[in-house]
């Protein structure tokens, strides 16, 4: 199949069990019916509110490094 932006061949890539047709030149995605509802089921559930964080028992001293942004699954997703 051809990008319809321009021309070039789409590539198929299998993420997460959805099959998505991207250019690799404009980086333009394309998905079949049916793939954007399993993105948007797949996400919703992974963005559920995760529980409070309960107070520490102790003190450390990690207070002072910087956490890692957890990559979500859209994230994922897209990494071409």
């Amino acid at each position: 199949m051809q990008c319809p932006i321009d021309g070039s061949e789409l590539v198929m890539t299998d993420r997460n069990g959805v099959e998505i047709d991207y250019c690799p030149k404009c980086r333009g995605v394309w998905l079949d019916r049916g793939e954007l509802d399993k993105i948007i089921e797949r996400s919703a559930a992974q963005m559920a509110p995760e529980p409070a964080p309960r107070e520490p028992r102790y003190d450390d001293d990690r207070g002072d490094r910087k956490k890692k942004k957890r990559g979500g699954f859209l994230d994922e997703l897209f990494d071409f």
